[in-house]
């Protein structure tokens, strides 16, 4: 029988990388993706999911509120938070909520499908750098983060950073439109990073790109 997933935050390309990573998954499925909470309840409500991951941050209707919503109308989905911050409020609100994980952004190539994994056996979860007694998030290095991008994610961080679109990074690299938007996507996914200037801060901050004057 196929586990089926759905997959809720704003940010288009990160949630195309979970979905990525969701798909390498032989019985899992995709079977809805949100881009705000009240279309993650929704779905939820046509779809029952074995599981919902959620961003804690969502415009509108939050992930709190929708995990909320989702475990009253669909009490046999489990819910796994995903969140930028680690700190122990943040936490706090979501299994009040009902979450059975919580997953941070940057740690989410690793942590995503143990979590998953983990809820599916009817345990809690909790990435280990956001520790329940843990006030904030250990961060990685910037070079620790570069050492986890291929070299062909690196070019194509480095061109975004420099302000090509995905068009132009096609036709620098050799490569097809599409192909761009899957390395973004992963890009994103493996950095925690969900949006293009915290992209291009990063690109900065780990010596790929430099600032022009």
């Amino acid at each position: 029988m196929a586990i089926t997933i759905l997959l809720a935050d704003d940010h288009v390309l990160f949630r195309q990388g979970l979905a990525l990573l969701v798909r390498e998954h032989g019985n899992w499925q995709v079977v809805g993706e949100a881009s705000h909470g009240e279309e993650a309840v929704a779905l939820a409500a046509t779809h029952q999911p074995h599981i919902a991951v959620l961003d804690v941050e969502m415009p509108g209707m939050n992930g709190i509120e929708a995990a909320r919503r989702i475990r009253q109308g669909s009490p046999e989905t489990r819910i796994v938070a995903l969140s930028m911050y680690g700190d122990a409020h943040y936490q706090e609100r979501m299994f009040e909520a009902g979450a059975s994980a919580y997953v941070l952004k940057n740690e989410a190539i690793d942590d995503l499908v143990e979590a998953i994994q983990t809820v599916l056996r009817g345990d809690r979860f909790v990435s280990p750098t956001a520790a329940p007694n843990s006030p904030t998030v250990a961060r990685r290095s910037a070079e620790l983060d570069r050492r986890a991008l291929t070299e062909r994610e690196v070019s194509v961080l480095r061109l975004l950073a420099q302000g090509q679109r995905t068009r132009e990074i096609a036709a620098t690299l050799g490569i097809n439109a599409k192909t761009v938007e899957t390395y973004r996507a992963r890009i994103m996914l493996k950095l925690g990073i969900d949006n293009l200037p915290g992209l291009v801060k990063f690109a900065i901050r780990a010596g790929i790109a430099s600032i022009r004057f």
